[in-house]
């Protein structure tokens, strides 16, 4: 059917040729996204922590018997637990299904047709996806070779139509650390700037603190990849009060499931073990480095996050990733500007490294 026909003529016109967020595509064998059809796969492609959840999150959600019913709309125990964690006031939280969905309803708050808003790229793409639902025109200000950003070009897009800036750090795809000075710099401009800290715990580093003095930051974390609950979809976001109480005002209503909330607070009663694991995670992730460095055809970057971004000097990312689903091992490949024939590579067990060494330098021998 066209365009000019039956119901897609009253779709939004922008719409139409929009590009979709690009996930990670499953092997045919996978697409039931069952526990089972996992079995057998390295599968390093999502960032997901491979040691899973703490052990008491299973335990809980085996024996709750209360899924008819639904979930604290006001997420008030949530943001109490949050508020402990974080140092931040419950009143300044916002939980949602998952960071991705809170990057969503932070978009919809500040951004409206026209409006502008500053990604610094390569980066994740959610950041564009939500500012071209919304309609508002994305400025990309590109990141130096080593994917630094440049403050200065920040600061030469700026007009009256800029609303707002998106900044992960680390960043994804590329596991770098924006400096506090930089982040310092794009503060004191005084527009409504996100810090996606969705790797926080891999790092250690937050800008936090600085919320004190900024009523322009604003700071999103995940329960994704530390703590092993990618699949319960749990996220929030650290806000100046009168921000949290517009972002309550307009999220979906019961937009965290109860699985999530048990799953949370479960979590939270777990953490010397979640963090011992985080810890493991981050050995692992420097030993990987070292291995892939040994690698004469690749270019590891150094990462703070859970994983590894690759640069291939000869043979391409996509074939490379191909091969390695063969072997049933997979990767997230890049084809994008900047990330050309890139490879990344979420950390997992010290036996999956061994693995997936073995099978690089065994493709790469025949290359």
């Amino acid at each position: 059917m066209s365009a000019e026909h039956g119901i897609i003529k009253y779709i939004r016109k922008e719409l139409l040729s929009f590009g979709a967020y690009s996930a990670a595509v499953l092997p045919d064998a996978l697409t039931a996204k069952t526990g089972e059809a996992y079995q057998g796969y390295i599968k390093i492609d999502q960032n997901e922590n491979l040691f899973g959840p703490s052990p008491r999150v299973n335990r809980v959600l085996s024996k709750y018997g209360n899924f008819n019913i639904y979930p604290d709309a006001e997420q008030i125990a949530l943001r109490q637990e949050l508020a402990k964690y974080t140092g931040v006031g419950p009143e300044s939280i916002v939980a949602a299904n998952g960071s991705n969905q809170l990057l969503d309803i932070i978009t919809r708050l500040f951004i409206g047709a026209g409006d502008g808003v500053i990604n610094c790229v390569p980066t994740f793409d959610l950041y564009r996806f939500s500012t071209q639902i919304c309609g508002g025109k994305l400025v990309e200000v590109q990141r130096d070779e080593d994917f630094a950003i440049n403050v200065e070009a920040i600061k030469s897009t700026i007009n009256r139509k800029t609303k707002l800036i998106f900044l992960a750090n680390p960043n994804a795809p590329t596991g770098n650390l924006t400096p506090q000075k930089d982040i310092l710099e794009i503060l004191e401009l005084g527009l409504p700037t996100v810090v996606d800290e969705a790797y926080y715990e891999f790092s250690g580093v937050t800008v936090v603190p600085l919320m004190k003095k900024y009523r322009n930051l604003m700071v999103v974390r995940t329960f994704s990849k530390w703590a092993g609950l990618a699949g319960l979809r749990v996220g929030y976001g650290l806000f100046p009060p009168e921000i949290a109480e517009y972002l309550h005002r307009i999220k979906i209503p019961y937009n965290v499931n109860v699985a999530a909330l048990l799953a949370v607070r479960e979590s939270m009663a777990d953490l010397n073990y979640l963090m011992d694991r985080v810890r493991l995670i981050v050995a692992e992730r420097e030993r990987l480095f070292a291995r892939l460095k040994e690698i004469s055809w690749l270019k590891p970057y150094p990462s703070q996050a859970n994983f590894i971004l690759c640069l291939l000097k000869r043979g391409n990312a996509r074939e490379l990733q191909q091969k390695l689903r063969e072997r049933n091992i997979l990767v997230r490949y890049f084809d994008k500007p900047r990330l050309e024939n890139c490879i990344r590579l979420s950390v997992g067990k010290p036996e999956h490294t061994e693995i997936v060494i073995k099978v690089l330098c065994e493709i790469g021998s025949k290359w």
